[in-house]
């Protein structure tokens, strides 16, 4: 017989960390809400029938969010045999808010107090005993990060699964309230099962629209159900959900006061509180984290002293792709006696384009290393935190930074933790935004063009972040002043957790995992468009007749890139680079390193000279300062990989949706490479005033005005502010 143990627990109260622990699995860990947008599964270590659900992060069973949904759904609808409640014992009392939930459901609970570690170092006591007896399930301590009491928390639900020993409802409510939900249970009773009906009550009483829905309950039962919970609102002089959440807290309030004992003054400042004093300070706060990125990008892909990873991206360029590995296959095949287009396939498609990509894996894993270490500290939730005071005046929910943070990895993940949006107009502007900011794939882009023209800048690099949130931002403005996005931004709730030092496995396992899918992707796709990329580029019409050319200028390559160059000629594509950075573009959309690729491919990669600046140079060559910033902006603004616009089209399920937000990218990236191009190349002097030079400065102002022309308001916000101008 199969046993299945659900996880349920807040956002950061470590029940992924608890995941990964009990089944061996490496999923994803972070500090903010929406790590888990979907519930995943693994065996329990040691045992063949015993399946561990790890769900979704939230605060309750309302659904608020889609992650609410998922959990809830799958509670209510596929009851596992047990739920092994995770609660973080630094914050026991807003974790208890989920328990006293989830003990309405007529399923077996086992509670994890977590990070007792903690608990215990600031000097708090917990009595798992009385805790136990107060909610009357089994109470245990855990410290997942550390393994501590995960082997018996888990033997205790398998216990409790198999005997389902299910807790008695807790006392919750007053003698209005229980009265109430007596009447309404007796309206509900033969529509569920028994062992649940409390908790359909209590959302009937709370007037959960889904409930309703799924109950269907008949006009007659909700003519006799709405009068009970009026009368209470009457008495109580609340609505009907306030008095839940109300009575539920005034319950936990009464439990923490039996059975935990805080150390010190009850307002006595954290270390953490005091940290978070200056980090997220109004002034201080951006500041700092420009500077903490300035520092992260310095490191990862600065062209300093102190940049490991560009120290160890020039030995893989110069010396790993630059001589080991060519010497290596050049010998075997010379000594093979291979003919020319085999050796060409094999040294100048594969080893040139592949190794052009490989060659910057060590400065993308430096920097996924920085930004696991920031995440596993802390700090990076409080980032989300800083954001949301930003986003939030640009009409963005700071719910939105979390999937850009997870974008900073790969976009695809980051789309998807849009789900975590409550409101429709708000998840659909963040899918269309989230593209905009730098992904672990569009790095060797800017560490090429840092490298090859602005000699290794980290502001180069830091400006690209910069860039992004620009244009997050600036389309937050454009976008929330049109009828499809008007409205008020979802608020952002979450909790800090503690800055605590930062846990070796959940480092190491998370750059280890973003710095493998891009690994991946150069031995897969990016293998596989190379070696098309060389067929293309070796290949062509030379006299009417078709074969090998020496001059990549007549390549069928060339040709394509050529009949559609003259669209990218306006923002500076022009000359010898024209066809090449058109076709590096167009690569791109299989997947972001394709770019830089495909420029490996062009130039001839794998025959470098000893210093291995050859493709540095050649780029350098072709690209001005200005020609640079301009595609580089196009291409880290522009449409994302295949695999991103996959995601994009899963989650907006809607075809036109869909269209809208890619052809929105693309236009806001060709915009702004337009005006950077047009408009700072004519006051440096590095491009002549033209047509286009105009359209530019009128673009400019058309941006704007959509910048600060009034927006459209919705029918109830109208009605509000004319009411409140007949007041006056």
């Amino acid at each position: 017989m199969e046993i299945k143990i659900a996880l349920a627990g807040n956002p950061n109260s470590g029940k992924t960390t608890l995941f990964n622990n009990l089944t061996g699995s490496r999923q994803r860990v972070g500090n903010w809400p929406g790590v888990t947008v979907e519930k995943k599964e693994g065996p329990l270590k040691g045992t063949n029938d015993v399946t561990i659900q790890d769900l979704p992060g939230i605060y309750s069973l309302s659904p608020y969010s889609l992650e609410e949904v998922v959990s809830r759904n799958y509670l209510v609808n596929e009851k596992p045999d047990a739920i092994l409640n995770i609660i973080d014992g630094t914050n026991i009392e807003r974790n208890l808010y989920l328990t006293t939930q989830l003990l309405e459901l007529g399923i077996p609970v086992v509670v994890a107090v977590n990070m007792i570690d903690l608990v215990e170092r600031n000097g708090d006591k917990i009595d798992l005993n009385r805790l136990s007896q107060e909610l009357g399930c089994p109470v245990m301590a855990v410290s997942a990060l550390k393994g501590k009491g995960t082997k018996e928390v888990a033997a205790k639900a398998i216990e409790v699964a198999k005997k389902h020993q299910v807790a008695p409802i807790p006392e919750i409510y007053d003698k209005t309230v229980m009265s109430a939900l007596s009447k309404i249970e007796s309206e509900l009773q033969m529509q569920i099962d028994d062992s649940m009906v409390r908790w359909y009550s209590v959302k009937v009483f709370e007037r959960d629209e889904r409930i309703d829905e799924f109950l269907k309950l008949t006009d007659e039962k909700k003519a006799k159900i709405e009068p009970i919970i009026k009368k209470v609102e009457e008495i109580l002089d609340d609505d009907a959900e306030s008095i839940i959440t109300s009575q539920r807290y005034d319950y936990i309030g009464t439990i923490v006061q039996h059975s935990v004992k805080k150390k010190g003054s009850k307002h006595e400042l954290s270390v953490s509180d005091k940290i978070d004093i200056i980090v997220t300070n109004r002034i201080l706060a951006l500041p700092i984290f420009i500077l903490v990125m300035y520092v992260v990008y310095t490191i990862a892909m600065g062209g300093t002293s102190i940049s490991i990873g560009t120290i160890g991206t020039d030995w893989a360029n110069d010396v790993l792709f630059g001589e080991i590995v060519p010497n290596f296959f050049e010998g075997i095949l010379t000594s093979l006696q291979v003919n020319d287009v085999l050796y060409g396939l094999i040294m100048d498609g594969i080893i040139g384009g592949v190794g052009a990509v490989l060659g910057f894996v060590p400065q993308i894993l430096v920097l996924f290393l920085l930004l696991s270490i920031m995440e596993d500290v802390g700090y990076m939730s409080r980032v989300a935190f800083i954001m949301d005071r930003i986003f939030r005046r640009f009409g963005l929910s700071g719910k939105s930074f979390i999937p850009m943070l997870v974008a900073t990895g790969c976009g695809v993940p980051g789309i998807m933790a849009s789900r975590t949006i409550e409101q429709d107009r708000d998840r659909k502007m963040t899918i269309m935004t989230t593209g905009f900011i730098p992904c672990g794939a569009k790095m060797p882009i800017i560490g090429l063009f840092a490298g090859a023209v602005f000699g290794g800048s980290s502001l180069v690099a830091t400006s690209a972040f910069v860039i992004g949130i620009a244009a997050v931002i600036i389309s937050g403005i454009i976008l929330k002043k049109f009828k499809a996005f008007a409205g008020e931004p979802a608020p952002f709730v979450m909790e800090l957790p503690a800055y605590h030092l930062p846990s070796a496995g959940n480092v190491l396992r998370a750059t280890w995992e973003r710095g493998w899918s891009f690994i991946k992707r150069a031995g897969t796709v990016i293998l596989l468009s190379s070696i098309i990329l060389w067929f293309l580029q070796g290949f062509g019409f030379t006299d009417g007749q078709f074969g090998m050319v020496e001059d990549n200028n007549t390549s069928l390559l060339a040709n394509i890139g050529n009949a559609i160059a003259w669209i990218f000629a306006p923002i500076g594509w022009v000359g010898d680079m024209a066809w090449k950075a058109t076709v590096a573009t167009f690569t791109g959309l299989i997947a972001k390193e394709e770019v830089v690729n495909t420029f490996g491919v062009l130039y001839n990669f794998s025959e470098v000279s000893e210093e291995g600046n050859e493709i540095w140079t050649l780029i350098a060559q072709d690209f001005t300062p200005i020609a640079t910033y301009s595609f580089m902006i196009f291409n880290l603004l522009c449409a994302p990989c295949f695999a991103a616009m996959g995601a994009i089209c899963r989650e907006m399920n809607n075809t036109k949706w869909t269209m809208a937000a890619i052809g929105y990218m693309c236009l806001f990236a060709y915009v702004s490479a337009l005006i950077v191009y047009q408009l700072v190349g004519l006051a440096v002097g590095e491009v002549a005033f033209n047509f286009w030079t105009i359209v530019a400065l009128a673009l400019l102002i058309g941006v704007i005005y959509l910048l600060f022309r009034p927006g459209y308001k919705p029918k109830s916000e109208a009605l509000d502010l004319k009411g409140m101008q007949t007041a006056k």
